[in-house]
């Protein structure tokens, strides 16, 4: 019977030989398409307090900026958050597993191209549903309840693009909507 492998701290790191080489190869290649990089130096740009998490996770907490909007955000290997990330994961159990994904997404991107990519996957998402999570391809890849999300309905394309049309427009013209244009002008 071998011995039993001690139980660790959700939040602290896991010993390597605890560790598969999955998590390793995720990893050493975010470190090397540089997104993990790129996450510690946004994460420092944003105040975040910067430490070691479970699964080679780096915890980035406090961060004072609030864009990207979200409970937390990855980048890379770095876990973002503007709460106290032991807070966080209290209240909702699944999230590194969530952000955990996005790190595997950076890493399988091959770092940078993650971004065009998953900016893309919202405004799909917005288009199809109106929320900005429910149809991406990668929150619902990293699993939309762990992460937080609701599964919304799509909803009929088209009239959304003919919104999107008459907004052009009215933008385009100078006009607050194309559907007023002939009181555009006219006193009264």
């Amino acid at each position: 019977m071998s011995p039993t492998p001690p139980q660790i701290a959700p939040l602290a790191p896991t010993p390597p030989e605890l560790l598969p080489t999955s998590v390793r190869v995720r990893h050493q290649l975010n470190w090397l398409n540089l997104s993990t990089l790129l996450g510690m130096g946004v994460a420092t740009a944003g105040g975040a307090d910067i430490r070691r998490g479970p699964r080679k996770l780096y915890l980035a907490e406090h961060y004072r900026w609030r864009f990207p909007a979200g409970g937390a955000f990855t980048v890379g290997d770095v876990v973002i958050t503007r709460h106290d990330i032991d807070d966080l994961c209290a209240r909702r159990p699944d999230l590194l597993e969530h952000e955990e994904a996005h790190s595997r997404q950076w890493m399988a991107c091959l770092g940078l191209p993650f971004l065009p990519l998953y900016v893309a996957s919202v405004g799909w998402s917005w288009l199809r549903t109106g929320d900005r999570a429910s149809y991406s391809f990668f929150e619902r890849s990293a699993d939309l309840a762990k992460g937080g999300y609701r599964d919304v309905p799509p909803r009929p394309l088209m009239p959304v693009i003919a919104s999107g049309a008459r907004r052009a427009m009215a933008f385009v013209t100078g006009r607050r909507s194309a559907d007023t244009g002939a009181e555009v002008g006219r006193g009264g």
